[in-house]
């Protein structure tokens, strides 16, 4: 993505993201479902959209905590589609929603949402999006590339002469390691 490499340093909100996140490996499940659940809202709109409501996010979906949000009811579907600090769509708040308690199944079966994407890794991009829409609720090739990208599963976040690569590189995400 050159083009985000050259946009994002020094912007207030895709310069912090480009810099410190974008394309590094990522650990903690609440984050990858995070991940998730951002690029899952932003189909249709401008990344920049999604980090502005970033924090409103966090709060509305608490924290982005797989437990709490999977185990929402009806009172807290209405709640997040009253919140105007957040995208109000259905199908999306629908779609974040379901796949918390997909993640809690895989964290159940494979120990964690992180060992369930080293589990189907290498895929290529292609396959990836096959896994995904069987997995996943609303994830075409966009939202599965983008997330799988920003979590280091997949190449492409930052050019070659970017100076983060060399960080990412550093960092040792899946896509630079084979299956063993």
């Amino acid at each position: 993505m050159s083009d985000y490499c050259d946009l994002a340093p020094g912007h207030p909100f895709h310069g912090p993201y480009h810099d410190h996140e974008y394309g590094f490996p990522v650990a903690d499940d609440d984050i990858l479902f995070e991940r998730l659940a951002l690029e899952i809202n932003q189909a249709g709109l401008s990344w920049l959209t999604v980090l502005k409501k970033r924090e409103a996010f966090q709060r509305a979906f608490d924290g982005f905590s797989i437990e709490r949000v999977a185990a929402y009811g009806e009172a807290e579907r209405r709640r997040l589609l009253d919140d105007a600090g957040i995208i109000r769509n259905r199908l999306k708040v629908e779609a974040v929603i379901h796949n918390a308690g997909v993640i809690q199944a895989l964290q159940e079966s494979h120990g964690s949402f992180r060992a369930w994407l080293d589990h189907q890794h290498p895929l290529s991009h292609g396959d990836w999006v096959k896994c995904f829409k069987r997995t996943f609720k609303f994830t075409g090739p966009e939202i599965t590339g983008e997330f799988l990208m920003s979590t280091g599963y997949l190449p492409g976040a930052h050019r070659d002469g970017c100076p983060v690569q060399a960080r990412i590189l550093a960092a040792a995400p899946p896509w630079t390691r084979s299956r063993e």
